[in-house]
């Protein structure tokens, strides 16, 4: 009798413990998909994955994330402020946790110089390429393209991130690229990306 206790006690504190690990990613998350909704490039620095920065440097990490989102050609903005997200299982590899996690993005580039049709064809051709997405609208009105992508994040816990849920945005092939040279093939593998 008391075996079944104590293992009834052992399965609910398990239980609890998946349950907070699921809502810190859940919360950290959302703060992530804020902080570029906002371009608050700090608050994304600070929720990326610590050694991917710390490789880049972060300066050069804040200029790379602001250069994704506004440079001399365009202005990309995400459209909505909250989206639903797509959490895959918390899977644990070896002493790390990961999750990927998709989202469905609207977003809109804004160029600055004004498109010809033949150069918004090309423009569409290139946002359909660099976004996996089919869903791109040039607005002839607007200068900008409306961009429909789903957007994939890995969530790593373990112990380079202090406790805490931390990210790599695969929409940026440098943190894509970071992550693969992180971790080794067999995780990459696992997590079926």
């Amino acid at each position: 009798m008391k075996k079944n206790i104590l293992s009834l006690c052992l399965f609910f504190t398990g239980l609890l413990a998946h349950a907070q690990d699921t809502a810190s990613l859940k919360k950290t998350m959302q703060q992530l998909y804020e902080a570029n909704y906002l371009m608050d490039f700090e608050t994304i620095a600070q929720l990326s994955y610590p050694n991917m920065v710390g490789k880049t440097g972060k300066e050069a990490f804040l200029e790379q994330t602001e250069q994704f989102y506004e440079n001399e050609t365009y202005r990309q903005r995400y459209q909505l402020q909250s989206v639903p997200f797509q959490f895959g299982p918390i899977t644990k590899i070896g002493n790390q946790w990961f999750c990927v996690v998709t989202v469905r993005i609207p977003k809109r580039y804004f160029f600055e110089a004004k498109l010809s049709a033949e150069q918004a064809l090309e423009k569409k051709t290139w946002l359909q390429e660099m976004n996996q997405t089919k869903d791109v609208t040039f607005e002839p009105n607007r200068n900008s393209f409306n961009v429909k992508m789903i957007a994939t994040f890995v969530a790593v816990y373990n112990e380079n991130t202090n406790g805490n849920w931390r990210f790599f945005n695969f929409d940026f092939t440098e943190q894509q690229t970071a992550f693969e040279q992180l971790f080794d093939e067999s995780i990459i593998k696992q997590l079926k990306l």
